[in-house]
């Protein structure tokens, strides 16, 4: 062989060398370089929940805490040959906003898991875009019993096979509400709901448990999602004499409702669920909020044993908004993915032809996550049950009861 060729078959072996070597470092490959020179892959988790407005305080503190399981998965190696990243959208709790995320995180080749939403009524839009794209979901958040169990709690059936849920029900968390009150004296109330699909399903579950337990209901009202004025409703439930008014809603709407009823001289309390069961309603309501009662779904997590090392690294990454109501509940999802990832990675050549697989492997997770004993039924709903009662005091929120 002649000099020249020998030159040029070496210009050809190491062009051809850099070109494999380019082809494994492609972002659109969904393989990373590792520090030891092998390709891993790359599989994303995703969050959809609010990020900006009203409920921002609650979404960021899911979006962080999923960050936090993917951060400790990475560097544990949980899933050798992959690597986890975050891909957090913004619903700005409104469903149409939310389906058009779905939308994006499903098309996106890399996405094998969600975590979210936090409003049922966003959950309503998001899940049917990602069950075609067998896309696994858990929610930290939603309460709403449809959503796993179908519209007709008679004969429950499961809508959507990749829908899981970290956080139990209104069809446990209304009747917890109405039990209290009965227990306290109060046989009539009146409610208020903001007509969205989280706030009537709570008052419908608290109308049939309170009336069955002897209460009547004295008045039952509605406002809209975007109501700042309530002094209708507020005249119209004041003229029936109610001895507490439950709300079902959050906390952008109820803070201010419970400061213009005590101004109106319905000096009763509010009792809401775990979407007035936040900071940001006693800010709002100001010192209309003490005596006020909320439910939230869970024990609360600094009296939780299994939750201090949760606890702990969340303060230790430094992250500049709170975990929140919904951050336990949002780092176990995460870790449910997580540990079914490490069944359906196990062999998969890329993301997207893991995902059915995963969905399989959720529904067969069991583990002791932050919030207790992570596992899910038949219908994708958490098998703990676990609600507690919260009143403000001294314009913060103290806890009343803890119920399983």
């Amino acid at each position: 062989m002649n000099r020249r060729i020998v030159k040029l078959a070496a210009v050809t072996f190491v062009a051809g060398a850099l070109a494999l070597t380019g082809c494994g470092s492609r972002a659109g490959s969904g393989t990373t370089a590792s520090s030891g020179g092998a390709a891993t892959k790359v599989a994303k988790i995703g969050v959809i929940a609010p990020l900006s407005g009203d409920l921002s305080a609650l979404g960021l503190g899911i979006k962080n805490s999923v960050d936090l399981a993917i951060k400790q998965a990475n560097d544990s190696n949980a899933i050798p040959g992959w690597k986890l990243q975050l891909q957090a959208e913004d619903d700005q709790a409104t469903p149409d906003v939310g389906k058009n995320a779905a939308t994006k995180l499903s098309s996106d080749d890399q996405v094998v898991g969600v975590v979210g939403t936090l409003n049922s009524s966003v959950a309503q839009s998001v899940t049917p875009v990602l069950q075609p794209a067998h896309i696994v979901q858990i929610s930290p958040a939603n309460t709403n019993p449809t959503l796993t169990q179908g519209k007709n709690p008679a004969s429950p059936a499961r809508p959507y096979d990749n829908y899981f849920r970290t956080c139990t029900t209104d069809a446990v968390q209304g009747p917890t509400a109405a039990t209290y009150l009965l227990s306290t004296g109060i046989k009539n109330v009146a409610t208020i709901h903001d007509k969205k699909s989280y706030g009537q399903g709570l008052v419908e579950a608290f109308t049939k448990a309170f009336t069955a337990g002897g209460g009547t209901v004295v008045a039952a009202q509605t406002i809209n999602p975007d109501d700042k004025d309530f002094s209708a409703v507020v005249t119209n439930v004041k003229g029936a004499s109610p001895k507490a008014v439950y709300y079902g809603g959050e906390y952008p709407q109820a803070g201010p409702l419970s400061k213009q009823m005590k101004a109106a001289g319905l000096n009763v309390p509010l009792m809401g669920g775990d979407g007035v069961y936040d900071p940001a309603y006693i800010d709002l309501a100001g010192s209309a909020a003490n005596g006020d009662l909320a439910t939230s779904v869970g024990a609360p997590v600094e009296t939780l044993a299994s939750a201090k090392a949760f606890v702990s690294a969340y303060q230790a990454a430094g992250y500049k908004d709170p975990y929140a109501a919904y951050g336990a509940q949002s780092y176990d999802a995460a870790n449910a993915i997580i540990n079914a990832l490490k069944t359906s990675l196990a062999k998969a050549s890329d993301a997207k032809s893991a995902r059915a697989d995963t969905v399989k492997a959720v529904g067969s997770v069991s583990f002791d996550g932050a919030t207790g004993k992570i596992a899910f039924d038949q219908f994708g709903d958490a098998v703990s049950k676990v609600i507690t009662v919260y009143k403000v005091t001294n314009g913060k929120w103290g806890t009343e009861k803890t119920l399983s």
